[in-house]
């Protein structure tokens, strides 16, 4: 039987904050498949981006683009990864590091 999700103390795992990434645990994410309907470079994004401080994305963008991925990939609505981060208000590093990298933007800011 499946239970709930836990939370507070009940959970088992312990959040770290200040732990090393080496680039192999880095590199670990271009090879995760998406669960969802999108494409996969999108969910290697997204999945970094939920998981990594700003300075570990930095590291990891550079890795994604070395090794040849889309920064650009889009969603069937023709959005960007980008477009999604910029919506988020606490994002500005992760915005700056997509733009150094090339990402850009399809839609309208608004």
């Amino acid at each position: 039987m499946k239970e709930g999700k836990k939370s507070g103390v009940e959970r088992t795992q312990i959040a770290t904050r200040n732990e090393e990434w080496s680039d192999g645990r880095l590199e670990s994410f271009l090879s995760l498949k998406p669960s969802a309907d999108i494409p996969a470079d999108y969910n290697i994004l997204l999945k970094a981006y939920r998981g990594m401080t700003a300075a570990l994305f930095a590291r990891f963008i550079l890795l994604y683009v070395e090794k040849g991925k889309d920064i650009n990939v889009k969603l069937e609505d023709n959005s960007t990864f980008l477009d999604l981060v910029s919506e988020h208000r606490k994002s500005t590093a992760y915005v700056t590091v997509l733009e150094e990298a090339g990402a850009v933007r399809s839609k309208h800011p608004g």
